[in-house]
């Protein structure tokens, strides 16, 4: 049975007449890493900011752990909202001391926490001479440092070149193997989909959908085909792969049986002595949805 972390209910958030949240319901349960997916201003950070304590709903409830969000019960999450305070000339060590004695937390944590984001060999070095990587990384170690049971971070990649990405992607995934909740914001399918458990897509302020991760890959394929051949139809329904064959304009779509790919039904048309001008996999709905989504407000 799920344990839930987070239950949201109508959350929502006005800033005089510009709706930012509009009437959110989530629940997080335990052991989740949960995306919250949107394009920049669909309200994810507004939600976060509300989830901790920084912005005050106009309307709506959310409980933590079953409880009402008192300052105790928020001792138990970590978060990187904003770029945290850190001092250039400390080193990494000294600044997650002080983060320490501000949070009222053993300083025993700090090895175990340097650890976990791989900076024990610079924990002596300047914070001044960290990459942005490592910036990020001493971040998510100071939210570490009172053992959260949930981390919440936004944009956790934000401006991070391909290395600095995958590293963090990688400690996402060892925080979350040590049994803790994690909610984090993106607006990049592709990290929502390679790190997390579950997602809700954000629209302005709305929340459009809410499933586990592996749902966006469900379903048939549909492939798309332009071939200068008579008998095309009677060959694409004779590929054993094939559901079922529509003609849309100048394409026919292909439905295929689970399991069968686009590839498969290619090599079997080049056998057949046909030559496709147009051999084209359609994107899955909820892909294609988040990326319209995307694309929609890219346009404004």
């Amino acid at each position: 049975m799920a344990t839930p972390v987070l239950t949201v209910k109508g959350l929502t958030k006005n800033f005089g007449k510009l709706c930012a949240v509009n009437q959110i319901n989530l629940q997080v349960n335990q052991g989740e890493v949960f995306g919250m997916l949107g394009p920049n201003g669909s309200g994810k950070t507004t939600t976060l900011g509300m989830l901790m304590g920084v912005v005050n709903p106009t309307a709506g409830e959310f409980s933590w752990f079953g409880q009402p969000p008192t300052h105790h019960i928020r001792k138990k999450i970590g978060a990187v909202l904003e770029h945290p305070i850190f001092y250039p000339y400390l080193s990494g060590q000294k600044n997650l001391e002080l983060n320490a004695t501000i949070k009222q937390t053993d300083f025993n944590n700090i090895a175990k926490v340097l650890d976990i984001v791989e900076l024990t060999a610079r924990r002596n070095d300047a914070y001044k001479t960290y990459s942005l990587g490592m910036k990020q990384r001493l971040a998510i170690a100071s939210a570490l440092l009172n053992d959260p049971t949930v981390l919440i971070l936004d944009e956790p990649t934000n401006g991070l070149d391909p290395m600095g990405i995958a590293e963090i992607r990688t400690i996402i995934k060892r925080i979350a193997a040590d049994g803790k909740t994690i909610i984090l914001a993106s607006h990049l399918l592709d990290e929502v989909q390679k790190v997390c458990t579950h997602f809700a897509i954000l629209r302005k302020g709305n929340l459009v959908h809410s499933g586990p991760v592996d749902d966006v890959g469900k379903g048939e394929e549909i492939v798309e085909v332009i071939a200068f051949h008579d008998d095309l139809p009677a060959h694409l329904n004779q590929f054993q792969g094939t559901k079922e064959v529509k003609k849309d304009g100048q394409f026919y779509l292909v439905k295929m049986n689970n399991g069968f790919h686009s590839a498969e039904l290619n090599r079997f048309l080049f056998e057949k002595g046909i030559v496709v001008s147009h051999l084209a996999t359609q994107k899955k709905s909820l892909e294609k949805q988040f990326l319209e989504i995307l694309a929609e407000n890219n346009t404004h």
